[in-house]
């Protein structure tokens, strides 16, 4: 019977784990995380808010064009995400801050696209950022 529960175990790992592309569902919105190409459309139309939630200081070394910088670690980053809503596009330097923060995005009921590889994955494409 272990034997049993340790394979499925492991298999239900390998089935959730084996995807580039996960979706994660919240109370009332969802998180998507994507690909650079999948980002870079998504990011082109004009429904999506695009967040890049670095610190100012990363911001400014360079981000993507028309976003707007909300640090998730900040102490006032909830405050600040309040009045977001619909669909909204975050990024990070690799992707980890920037899960947190769509997870809480979502909370509130947006629909959230999280860019896979974070702003390091968008500039190794050869994708343009600015300064």
């Amino acid at each position: 019977m272990k034997h049993l529960l340790t394979i499925t175990l492991f298999a239900a790992m390998a089935v959730c784990c084996g995807s580039s592309k996960s979706t994660e569902q919240a109370s009332q919105g969802s998180v998507t995380t994507i690909s650079v190409e999948e980002f870079a459309k998504i990011i082109g139309k004009k429904n999506v808010r695009l967040i890049d939630v670095r610190t100012p200081k990363e911001y400014a070394e360079g981000h993507l064009a028309s976003a707007e910088n909300i640090d998730v670690k900040a102490a006032d980053f909830t405050e600040r995400i309040k009045d977001v809503k619909g669909k909204v596009a975050v990024y990070c330097r690799s992707g980890k801050r920037s899960l947190m923060a769509a997870k809480q995005l979502s909370a509130k009921g947006c629909t959230v696209y999280n860019l896979d590889g974070g702003i390091m994955a968008w500039q190794k494409t050869g994708k343009p950022v600015v300064k």
